[in-house]
């Protein structure tokens, strides 16, 4: 199971990646980071991408009303939102939530180059190294 560093080094694997990055979307601060950053630097890009990711989250129109529940705990399961794709002229960002055993706030951000870059795989990609994700 690979831990923050592994992960990202794994994320860049994917074909057309040009950055990466684990985020804590409350905080919006970056966990860790590699390849370019997207905007001016990877702590700006993640700050900003927590922003999205918590709209995400937070507004109905994107979230269920009911919960996913765990059948063992009772307990609402991570976030209501899976992913977000979000499409440029030049590339595609990827955000995939982690769930935690804790009440996670972490996300993986994947940024690919348009032309090179495969999005169903990097969506496939990123939800295996988000189950396999260790933190702490």
């Amino acid at each position: 199971m690979p831990g923050i560093d592994e992960c990202l080094l794994e994320a860049m694997l994917v074909p057309g990646a040009r950055g990466a990055a684990v985020v804590d979307w409350i905080s919006g601060l970056a966990l860790g980071s590699v390849g370019e950053p997207s905007g001016s630097d990877h702590e700006a890009t993640a700050a900003e991408t927590a922003e999205l990711a918590r709209m995400a989250t937070e507004y109905g129109a994107f979230a269920p009303e009911e919960p996913a529940v765990d059948d063992d705990s009772g307990k609402a399961k991570g976030p209501p939102v899976e992913d977000l794709i979000v499409t440029t002229r030049t590339g595609y960002h990827v955000v995939r939530f982690v769930e935690t055993t804790f009440d996670s706030s972490v996300f993986l951000h994947l940024w690919l180059d348009r032309e090179l870059g495969n999005l169903a795989l990097a969506r496939l990609r990123l939800s295996d190294l988000a189950e396999r994700l260790v933190l702490g």
